[in-house]
């Protein structure tokens, strides 16, 4: 495949709201040691690039600087040392950064094929939700058939996909959103509860069905103390992103006393190994459902490359359900 010196970017010029991200021209940066060029057809967006774009989530070292943590394309290149994909494959990949590009680079470990019957548009929504909702619900949450579990922010692409995955596994889903249409959209989705946090008190919901065996928040601030009260004895609480604050009072005599566990993760700092054993149990344990129709991405709105900072105003409103995406 010939390439290009140059590629098509979206960068962030200064730490701020959505016009510091600017259209702008890089060299196509070359794959390392076990990893894959793609050629993006699609990227995307999700709120860590908006962390990104605010200076509050800094890039690790060795990422690239511009936005972008997932996508879908071709392979346009292989570094050394990688085996099973060749050049020309249709790919969906968990970035290190970069996705905001014609072109980007990541581990061949981070790559899974795009599933049959789903778009590239639908690839590029996959991977930075089901790595996230896959390892924090199965893997680290540990949800059994049966279970009750609620997710927070159930509109949200990770709260569409912890729905969707929840159910297929064989939990009752209870999840909270803002308005009742995206209420009415997550119990489509399989949400046995979908409950307005505007106006519905999830706490007492949960407690009179016995309480929630694992939830699944992003939210944080005074949702930690509610989230306690909300959970049965001996529940999981799995807290994966802070959008009121990471810093709360809480009183610990009820986890202990409860025996709760309070626990979380993020994804990006994770180690590309760790990274490729969670790529390794989708690619068998949830791809298939994709595959059969069970679980699919829902798809809020699409928008160019060049217009990426109306996709982050578009999803800083929290109009949309489901996920947002770029076209490269």
């Amino acid at each position: 495949m010939s390439l290009p010196e140059m590629m098509r970017v979206v960068e962030i010029t200064k730490p701020g709201a959505p016009e510091v991200l600017q259209s702008a021209m890089m060299p196509l940066p070359s794959p390392r040691y076990g990893e894959v060029l793609i050629k993006l057809a699609y990227a995307g967006v999700n709120r860590p690039d908006a962390l990104q774009r605010a200076g509050m989530y800094d890039p690790p070292k060795g990422a690239s600087p511009l936005p972008g943590l997932e996508g879908a394309g071709i392979i346009a290149a292989l570094g050394d040392g990688v085996t099973g994909l060749s050049v020309g494959d249709e790919v969906c990949a968990l970035l290190p950064g970069g996705g905001y590009a014609e072109y980007v680079r990541t581990p061949a470990a981070h790559c899974l094929p795009v599933p049959s019957g789903l778009s590239m548009a639908q690839a590029a929504a996959l991977p930075e939700t089901f790595f996230t909702v896959y390892s924090n619900v199965i893997m680290r949450g540990g949800l059994k058939a049966g279970e009750r579990f609620l997710v927070h922010g159930g509109s949200s692409g990770i709260g569409t996909t912890a729905i969707q995955l929840a159910n297929a596994m064989g939990a009752r889903v209870f999840t909270t959103a803002g308005s009742d249409e995206k209420c009415n959209a997550c119990s489509k989705l399989g949400a046995e509860q979908a409950m307005n946090y505007r106006n519905v008190d999830f706490v007492e919901v949960l407690k009179a069905e016995g309480g929630a065996n694992l939830i699944l928040d992003m939210v944080g601030g005074d949702y930690l103390p509610r989230n306690i009260r909300a959970l049965a004895d001996d529940g999981r609480l799995v807290q994966i992103a802070f959008l009121q604050g990471p810093k709360i009072e809480l009183n610990f005599a009820q986890v202990m006393m409860r025996r709760l566990t309070i626990t979380g993760s993020t994804l990006r700092p994770q180690s590309d190994l760790a990274k490729a054993r969670i790529a390794e149990e989708l690619k068998h344990k949830v791809w298939p459902l994709i595959e059969a129709g069970r679980i699919a991405p829902v798809m809020d709105s699409e928008f160019a490359l060049d217009d990426a900072a109306r996709a982050h105003a578009h999803m800083e409103s929290s109009a949309h359900i489901g996920k947002i995406v770029l076209k490269v």
